[in-house]
């Protein structure tokens, strides 16, 4: 549905690793690739580059202060590694529904979820909104209730390399932000992900604890405890490669959002996500919605007929308050994430699809639309 699309210089890179002997954690690339990072972003963030984005959200509520017993807002529509970190600090998740609009965290919803919390004696440590399937967040909304309560943003942009409001990149949106490069993204490193931020002192400091937390003397001594996530010169090496078709990746996966929009004009019943004004979205999974009283078929019955013809779709996340790990946490909505997971499928998308690759889909989606 979404597989890595090498550019040709990656191996190149790698191979500059092995030639030099650059096969530990660091190196040449890892500075390189968070050099390359930090242009692309532009806005004075800097970056570190780690082993996952996961590691990246983990770092990020540690370096907010958050701690066993705190809350933190998070966004229920979205991936589990989103919401595991809140629990690796021992702090509680509070899950606040999307908006129709981006199919993002509600900013209505989450100011409610605030004053409740504030009300209960519980002021949240953090908030972390995810920019879904590549669709930025309202994040002027957002970082507006933020500042109101003096809450830190931790911006969850793993699916939104090269997405945008007006001009400014996510990730670059709040006060950390994290960047995910794991095999499925719009680029990849293998696994692997970032911690950004404008604070240069922040990313110094996720530097430290990424390595250990290391102080410095001539031998191992440790004032704090740290962990081992640093990206590897190996797997920085691919990214510095995948860097430089980023543009070619995000314009591939926008055309192929391109040709669904094209082939479902007319089409009762199912509908795509639009860009508002002002949002340019890096189209990382073309999703839809399918209405069955209009489309005359369910989500589940064209997953289905994908399905057997060996081609992968999937539903959209399963909400984290609809989890059964996460069953019981405080949750504030109003139902729009239950419907977008009944009613939404994410389609083929990866920007390596083929003319013929098409064409199959579409195919498929004839027979069954019928």
């Amino acid at each position: 549905m979404s597989s890595p699309h090498m550019g040709g210089t990656e191996a190149g890179y790698v191979k500059e690793a092995f030639d030099t002997n650059w096969i530990a954690p660091l190196g040449p690339n890892v500075n390189g690739f968070e050099q390359d990072i930090e242009l692309f972003l532009d806005n004075g963030c800097h970056a570190a580059a780690l082993s996952s984005g996961t590691a990246a959200l983990h770092l990020g509520l540690v370096l907010l202060g958050v701690k066993p017993g705190d809350e933190v807002i998070c966004q229920s529509m979205t991936f589990s590694a989103t919401a595991n970190p809140i629990t690796y600090v021992g702090a509680t998740p509070i899950f606040v529904d999307s908006e129709s609009d981006t199919w993002n965290i509600s900013p209505a919803l989450m100011a409610e979820a605030i004053e409740d919390r504030i009300a209960k004696g519980k002021k949240p440590k953090a908030i972390i909104p995810v920019h879904l399937y590549g669709m930025p967040a309202k994040m002027d909304e957002i970082v507006a209730v933020a500042r109101r309560y003096e809450i830190p943003v931790l911006e969850d942009a793993a699916e939104a390399l090269g997405s945008s409001i007006n001009g400014q990149r996510c990730g670059g949106l709040g006060d950390i932000g994290v960047l995910s490069f794991n095999g499925n993204k719009i680029i990849t490193t293998s696994g692997g992900g970032a911690l950004v931020s404008r604070d240069a002192g922040i990313v110094k400091d996720a530097r430290f604890l990424a390595t250990q937390a290391r102080d410095e003397a001539p031998h191992y001594q440790h004032s704090q405890i740290g962990y081992n996530y640093r990206m590897s010169n190996i797997c920085a090496g691919i990214g510095r490669g995948q860097m430089e078709v980023l543009a070619e990746r995000i314009g591939q996966r926008r055309n192929i959002y391109n040709q669904y929009l094209n082939y479902f004009e007319g089409k009762k019943g199912i509908s795509l996500l639009a860009e508002p004004a002002g949002y340019f979205s890096n189209r990382w999974l073309t999703t839809i919605l399918v209405d069955p009283a209009e489309a005359g078929i369910t989500r589940e019955d064209l997953r289905l007929a994908l399905d057997a013809d060996q081609v992968e779709s999937r539903p959209l996340w399963k909400p984290m308050h609809m989890q059964p790990v996460f069953a019981g946490f405080p949750f504030y909505g109003d139902g729009t994430a239950e419907r977008l997971f009944q009613n939404g499928l994410c389609l083929p998308s990866g920007s390596n699809l083929t003319d013929d690759d098409m064409n199959r889909i579409f195919a498929v989606m004839d027979k069954t639309l019928k």
